[in-house]
C-alpha cells in the first residue's frame, strides 16, 4: 500500500480575473481605436460594448468559480481576448461599408452572438457536472452529427451559397450545421476509441521499421475517409470535409500513439484530394486558384477566380511589420472580409506583428487544452479534451494557411474572430467542455488518500473513491492501467511489508 500525500493546488480564479482585465481591455481599447482612426472620436456605443463583453466574460468567471473552481484559468481569457479583437475589426469593416452608403451593423449582430455563445457556455457548465456522463450518449451523439452533416442537402430548407451547399434556413436564420455536428462527432469519436483503442492498436506487419495496424482493423478510418469524401463531392465543402477526417485521425493517434495511423490518415487524404480534383471541377477549381493565384486568366475568372485571394495577398503585404493601424487600412476591399478573410484583415491593420501576437493566442488556447488532456484520469476525457483542442488548432491552420496561399482555400472561418452565428456557438461550447475536463483534471486529491492495487477490469471505483475521482469511472475508461483508490482518514502511513502485506 502507497499513500498519496495530497498538496496544495491553487484553484487560479484570481489569476483568471487578472487575465479577464487585460483580455477586456484589449478588446475594448481596439474598438476605441478603431473609432478614434475612422471618425477622430470613441465611439458613442462603446459603454454599451464594453459593459456587454464584460458581462459575458465576468459572467462566466461566477460560473467558473461556483461549478468548476479548479478549471483552468488561462482559456478563458485568451478567448475573450479574441473574440474581442475580432469585434473590433468587424466594427472597423462596419465603418468602412457605411462610409460607401451600405449600412451593415455586422458588429452588433456578433456581440449578440457573442452573448448567446456565452450562455451556451454557461449552461454546458452548470448542467453537465462530470464530462464523462457525456460517454452514455457516444452512439446518439454520432447519429446527431451524421443527420446535421446531411441536413444541407434537405430539399426547401439546404442553401447554396458561393458553390458550397452548407447551409441551411430556418425560420429566417442562417445556419451552418457542420459547425455543431463537429462537437457531437468529437464525442462519438472519444466514446467509440475509448472502448476500441485496444483492439486498433494491435500490431501487424512491419513494414520499413513501421509497425502497421492489423488490415481487420482499417474499417473505422476507411469509412471516416469515405465519410469525409461524401461531404466533399455532394456539399462541396472541402474545409469540413478535411476538418472531420483530421479530427478522427488526431484522435484515433491520441488514443492509440501509433504513428503509422497517422501515416495511413495522410496517405487517404492525399489520394482523396487528388480523386476528388480529377474528378470534380470545383475541386479541381479550388486547386487551380492555389496554384495559379496570379494568373491573370485565373484572377480575372467569374465567378471561381482569384481575385479574393490575391487582395487578401496584397493586403496583407501592403500591412508590413507592424501594420497599418487599426481603421487606417482598406481591408474593406476583400470580399467577405469580415468572415473568410478576416485574417488578411487583421493581417494588414495589425501587421505581422499584430498576427503572430493573435496566433499565438490559438497556440496558448490549444496548449492549455492539450495539457488537459494529459492531465485528466480517464481515457474518454482524454480523447474529448485532446480532440476538441486539436480541432481548433487544425482549423485555424487551415483558414490561415488558405488565406495565406500555403495551402487551397477551405471556406472555413477563423474560430472567435471571424463573423457567424453557428460558429461562434460551437466554438464557445468547446470552451466550455475544456473547461469541465480541466477542471477535473486540475482537482486535487482529497486529504488521506489510500491507493491499493489494481482494479479488474470493468470494475467501477469503490464509492469511497468518488469524492475523489467523481462517479465512480470504470477501469476502462482509463488509457493507463487504473488502481483502486480508497479515500478515508490516515494517521499513519505503513509500507505492505510492515503491515503484513496489502489489505
Amino acid at each position: 500500500m502507497a499513500t498519496v500525500t495530497p498538496h496544495r493546488l491553487r484553484a487560479g480564479r484570481g489569476i483568471e480575473l487578472a487575465l479577464l482585465v487585460l483580455a477586456l481591455a484589449i478588446g475594448i481599447g481596439a474598438y476605441a481605436l478603431v473609432g478614434l482612426n475612422t471618425r477622430g472620436q470613441v465611439p458613442a456605443n462603446i459603454v454599451g460594448y464594453g459593459l456587454g463583453i464584460a458581462v459575458i466574460a465576468f459572467g462566466l468567471h461566477l460560473v467558473l468559480r461556483l461549478r468548476a473552481p479548479y478549471a483552468d484559468p488561462v482559456i478563458l481569457p485568451t478567448v475573450v481576448a479574441l473574440n474581442g479583437l475580432g469585434l473590433a475589426m468587424i466594427y472597423r469593416l462596419d465603418v468602412a461599408e457605411a462610409a460607401r452608403g451600405h449600412l451593415e451593423d455586422f458588429a452588433s449582430r456578433q456581440l449578440a452572438w457573442t452573448a448567446l455563445g456565452g450562455i451556451f457556455a454557461a449552461a454546458v457548465l452548470i448542467t453537465l457536472k462530470d464530462h464523462r456522463t457525456l460517454r452514455r450518449y457516444t452512439y446518439t451523439a454520432m447519429i446527431v452529427g451524421l443527420v446535421l452533416v446531411v441536413l444541407p442537402l434537405v430539399p426547401g430548407i439546404g442553401a447554396d451559397i458561393n458553390g458550397a451547399r452548407i447551409w441551411v434556413h430556418i425560420g429566417g436564420n442562417s445556419l451552418q450545421p457542420a459547425e455543431l455536428a463537429k462537437l457531437a462527432l468529437a464525442i462519438f469519436f472519444a466514446g467509440y476509441l475509448v472502448t476500441n483503442r485496444e483492439t486498433l492498436a494491435l500490431a501487424g506487419r512491419k513494414v520499413l521499421g513501421l509497425q502497421l495496424p492489423r488490415a481487420r482493423d482499417l474499417g473505422p478510418i476507411l469509412l471516416v475517409w469515405v465519410f469525409s469524401l461524401g461531404v466533399l463531392v455532394f456539399e462541396r465543402d472541402l474545409g469540413t470535409s478535411l476538418l472531420f477526417f483530421g479530427l478522427f485521425v488526431a484522435m484515433l493517434y491520441i488514443a492509440t500513439e501509433r504513428v503509422s495511423w497517422v501515416l495511413i490518415g495522410l496517405a487517404l487524404f492525399a489520394g482523396g484530394a487528388a480523386l476528388a480534383a480529377r474528378s470534380f471541377a470545383h475541386v479541381g477549381a479550388r486547386f487551380t486558384i492555389w496554384l495559379h493565384a496570379m494568373d491573370p486568366a485565373v484572377y480575372s475568372k467569374s465567378p471561381g477566380g482569384s481575385e479574393q485571394l490575391v487582395r487578401g495577398l496584397f493586403g496583407m503585404a501592403s500591412g508590413g511589420l507592424f501594420g497599418t493601424g487599426l481603421g487606417q487600412g482598406r481591408p474593406d476591399l476583400v470580399p467577405y472580409a469580415e468572415s473568410d478573410f478576416i485574417v488578411s484583415s487583421l493581417g494588414e491593420e495589425l501587421g505581422l506583428t499584430g498576427l503572430i501576437a493573435i496566433l499565438t493566442c490559438y497556440l496558448v488556447f490549444s496548449q492549455r487544452g492539450l495539457r488537459t488532456a494529459v492531465g485528466v484520469r480517464d481515457g474518454f476525457g482524454k480523447l474529448l479534451a485532446g480532440g476538441l483542442a486539436f480541432v481548433v488548432a487544425f482549423q485555424c491552420f487551415v483558414v490561415v494557411g488558405g488565406v495565406t496561399r500555403l495551402i487551397p482555400l477551405t471556406g472555413l472561418t477563423m474560430p472567435f474572430l471571424a463573423y457567424g452565428g453557428s460558429s461562434l456557438l460551437a466554438n464557445w461550447v468547446i470552451v466550455a467542455l475544456l473547461l469541465r475536463v480541466s477542471d477535473d483534471a486540475r482537482r486535487p486529491f482529497a486529504a488521506g488518500v489510500r491507493v491499493f492495487g489494481n482494479v479488474p477490469r470493468g470494475r467501477p471505483v469503490p464509492d469511497g473513491a468518488r469524492a475523489v475521482r467523481g462517479d465512480g469511472a470504470t477501469a476502462e475508461e482509463a488509457i493507463y492501467q487504473p488502481t483502486e483508490i480508497v479515500s478515508g482518514p490516515i494517521r499513519k502511513s505503513r509500507t505492505p511489508e510492515s503491515s503484513g502485506g496489502e489489505k
